[in-house]
């Protein structure tokens, strides 16, 4: 495992990961290394037939449905190493969560790094503010976990966490425009910011950028991703709004800069697979959405969402959910 990490992470760092070649070579061998040492993904592929000696396209490689997080240990760790985190999805009452065991979490850390700065500039530039209710409450959120990174990597003294003081976070933002030109990024869940912005309008705060992460937790009535960014927009007197897709199965993230498609990191992409056809999946169209995370390198890379979507492996429009999946506390919103 060890030598196959340094060569994702060498591909990442000389650019090599954006050629097809590269990045379908490394899938097919994280394939053939997750089909034998991950126990419940081998257990899948023999419940489906499939023999992962066949496997030698990319197109084939079967994908492990997103539900397994539930009730398994999704862990490819012959060596076993030692884990160094416990990811949990926030869920609903009465739902069974997701549990994502992460053994690097310096794999982690690097993914969420490097394409955020690669979308946003240096965080050691930016402000951050974090509006996260709910999941501030709890020790195993990953999305807490990657905003914490990101505000250790910044130089800046402005900035903090927020559960429900919204008088204080408008207080802060304003002194911490008084005193600073470098720009300000004010990140939360849906239903936090639009508390927020009934509550407080940002058009005295200039060269700020507001990213929402989805999740109305059941607080708030659920909005087509148009409606919650006119609503924000609207009430919070900013021009336009940014958007986070990830969620606890995967260690990477895609954003889109105010409309509607998500761009995802080189070392991940998107298939589509027809409802009606579960184990086939293409690069392009409109469909489930499969994902494809190099960095799930200790868990499974190759996940089959709830989520539907239509685009290209290297961008996609998030349509919503199944109607039987369960609605995530992150990351979607319903239509």
């Amino acid at each position: 495992m060890l030598e196959l990490r340094e060569k994702l992470l060498e591909s990442i760092s000389k650019n090599t990961i954006k050629n097809t070649l590269t990045f379908e070579s490394l899938c097919l061998e994280v394939f053939q290394t997750q089909a034998q040492h991950c126990h419940p993904y081998r257990q899948f592929l023999d419940y489906i037939d499939i023999k992962p000696s066949s496997i030698d396209q990319i197109e084939q490689i079967p994908f492990l449905p997103i539900s397994l997080f539930k009730g398994h240990d999704i862990l490819t760790n012959p060596n076993n190493l030692k884990i160094a985190k416990i990811f949990a999805s926030s869920g609903t009452t009465g739902q069974a969560l997701s549990r994502h065991q992460v053994i690097d979490l310096d794999l982690y850390n690097t993914s969420c790094k490097l394409h955020f700065e690669n979308c946003f500039g240096r965080l050691a530039d930016l402000h951050i503010f974090a509006l996260l209710p709910s999941y501030l409450e709890r020790n195993n959120s990953s999305l807490v976990h990657m905003v914490q990174e990101f505000s250790s990597q910044s130089d800046l003294s402005h900035g903090g966490f927020y559960l429900s003081q919204f008088d204080q976070l408008k207080q802060d933002l304003t002194t911490c425009r008084a005193n600073s030109t470098k720009p300000i990024l004010l990140i939360g869940v849906s239903f936090a910011l639009l508390d927020f912005a009934e509550q407080h309008h940002l058009r005295d705060i200039t060269n700020i950028v507001v990213m929402e992460t989805g999740g109305m937790k059941g607080r708030r009535k659920e909005l087509i991703r148009e409606e919650l960014h006119h609503e924000l927009t609207t009430k919070l007197g900013v021009d336009q709004i940014w958007s986070e897709y990830g969620m606890t199965e995967l260690l990477s993230q895609a954003y889109t800069p105010g409309g509607e498609l998500f761009y995802p990191p080189p070392w991940m992409q998107f298939r589509y697979r027809p409802i009606d056809h579960p184990m086939y999946h293409c690069s392009e169209g409109k469909g489930a959405l499969n994902i494809i995370d190099l960095m799930n390198l200790y868990s499974c890379c190759f996940i089959a969402t709830d989520d539907l979507g239509k685009g290209h492996a290297k961008s996609v429009d998030i349509l919503g959910r199944y109607d039987h999946a369960d609605i995530r506390g992150c990351n979607l919103l319903m239509i």
